[in-house]
């Protein structure tokens, strides 16, 4: 069975973010569904530049789903919508609690794990300008952190969701599938490609 992603959206969420990762994941061979967080129900999502997706499904139509990770992308307030809706928030909780993957970028540690304390033990990072949000023992100024004990992966920004995305094939495929899709993209020097010499 191959592996599978819940990719959260709500109005206000950083669109670099949603799809480079909805992207790397198809091209990781992992199957993704969007859901949609918009209180009105609304399918249709505006982000935070104003490109408009089209999710798959509403929240509480797939939130049940047996999906191996949950990702949430950044966009202070589309994190912010994310924060204040109790079904993402309690979703967030069970994948924890199952312990399956839950991956983050950019806002939404600070502004949805944290204030939820959704993760009171864990290393993370998220956008550098809410590092103070975020616990001190907690924070680590890395592009990814991957925290194996509570399968935790969180990334900083749009600037890195590429090695964000690398990161989740890389827990979920492997390696080798995440040097895979890594070569395809002609990537920046910075970004771990998953080669070994």
């Amino acid at each position: 069975m191959s592996a599978s992603a819940l990719v959260c959206l709500a109005p206000g969420s950083e669109e670099t973010e949603a799809v480079t990762t909805i992207d790397l994941l198809v091209r990781g061979g992992i199957s993704v569904t969007t859901a949609s967080v918009a209180s009105d129900g609304s399918l249709a999502v505006t982000c935070s530049r104003g490109v408009k997706l089209l999710a798959d499904a509403p929240l509480v139509a797939v939130a049940d789903g047996d999906f191996d990770v949950i990702v949430l992308p950044g966009g202070i307030k589309g994190a912010e919508n994310f924060r204040d809706s109790p079904l993402l928030v309690e979703t967030v909780r069970q994948f924890h609690l199952s312990g399956r993957v839950v991956a983050t970028i950019c806002a939404a540690a600070a502004t949805v794990l944290v204030p939820h304390d959704l993760f009171p033990i864990g290393n993370m990072t998220g956008f550098p300008a809410l590092k103070e949000q975020i616990p001190e023992g907690q924070w680590q100024d890395k592009r990814v952190v991957w925290d194996p004990r509570v399968k935790l992966i969180t990334s900083q920004g749009p600037g890195t969701a590429i090695d964000f995305a690398l990161k989740i094939i890389d827990v979920l495929v492997g390696r080798e599938k995440a040097h895979e899709v890594a070569k395809q993209l002609v990537i920046p020097a910075g970004i771990y490609n998953y080669y070994e010499a």
